[in-house]
């Protein structure tokens, strides 16, 4: 990474960033300072700008420089040595990755490449993507209609984007080339009012709902609890005694996975309401090992309930 550094010897400070995969250092008779390291940092930054787009010229800068010299005898394209085709190192990318990830993750993220990256960069070298195809794929995107007639909003727009930035940046680093992807910011994502139900709201969809509904929906509306928390309860991580439900595992796309984080393990406490509910629960299901579950078919299948809330639910 690009920066600025002092020499012990002089301390004075030095520019020190990559160009045509070679690493390049020149000196300035400046002192390290604060003003003086401040001052550096912006002509930095507009090197990497100006390297990212193509246009930097080396003796502009550094017309005393040896490396001026060399550069304009070798020209001075953004990326001196073949690299692999985009699609041939997220492969590999996401292979490394798979140990690090779900593998419910690891499979949106393929997902995500294959359908929306591949057709657009998957047969190009990762090292000849510019800034300019960066820009003209995200504005794509933004015109890409959805089913019900809608655009693609920004959050999935980012969303899509991100495995793409990260696999760029990282073949930057690995293959000694510029990252295009410097000084692109994440759409902005327009904040939405949250409308939780009122507590009369509540009390008419309890009355209202199917019986076999209403103790899983009380316990949800009181707890809290995600999908994919409440469908992956277990009874043993329910404690009567001290009135506690453990988040320890989650139902993800038909298999039982750990929490994804340390603030989603966690304890919640259980109301009067919701103690008395499991109880009842416990009644119903309470010789096998899901809170809430059906028995059909032989199996046992997860409650999946999809009421049509909008965005309230």
């Amino acid at each position: 990474m690009a920066s600025i550094r002092c020499r012990k010897v002089s301390g004075n400070l030095f520019f020190d960033f990559r160009y045509q995969g070679q690493r390049c250092r020149e000196q300035t008779l400046l002192k390290d300072t604060p003003a003086n390291q401040k001052k550096l940092k912006l002509v930095l930054a507009k090197i990497e700008a100006e390297i990212t787009l193509g246009s930097f010229d080396y003796a502009t800068y550094f017309p005393n420089s040896a490396n001026a010299k060399k550069f304009q005898t070798l020209g001075q394209p953004n990326v001196s040595n073949e690299t692999p085709l985009f699609e041939e190192f997220a492969g590999l990318w996401l292979s490394e990755m798979a140990a690090e990830w779900r593998t419910t993750h690891s499979k949106e993220t393929l997902g995500t490449l294959k359908k929306y990256v591949y057709p657009e960069f998957g047969h190009k070298e990762v090292g000849h993507i510019t800034k300019a195809d960066i820009l003209n794929f995200r504005s794509k995107l933004a015109k890409v209609t959805k089913k019900n007639g809608d655009n693609l909003s920004a959050t999935r727009i980012n969303h899509i984007i991100t495995p793409f930035r990260i696999i760029i940046n990282e073949a930057a680093n690995r293959f000694d080339f510029s990252s295009p992807y410097h000084g692109i910011k994440s759409l902005k994502v327009k904040k939405v009012d949250v409308e939780p139900f009122s507590i009369d709201e509540v009390k008419l969809i309890l009355k209202e709902v199917r019986d076999d509904y209403r103790n899983y929906l009380t316990v949800r509306f009181f707890t809290g609890l995600r999908s994919s928390e409440i469908n992956g309860l277990q009874w043993k991580f329910v404690d009567f005694k001290r009135r506690q439900i453990l988040i320890r595992h989650a139902w993800v796309v038909n298999e039982l996975i750990y929490t994804k984080n340390d603030g989603s393990f966690r304890t919640v406490d259980m109301s009067e309401l919701v103690y008395n509910t499991l109880q009842s629960q416990k009644e119903v299901t309470g010789n096998i090992d899901f809170v809430f579950a059906l028995k059909t078919q032989l199996h046992l299948e997860l409650i999946t309930l999809q009421i049509a809330f909008g965005s309230h639910y």
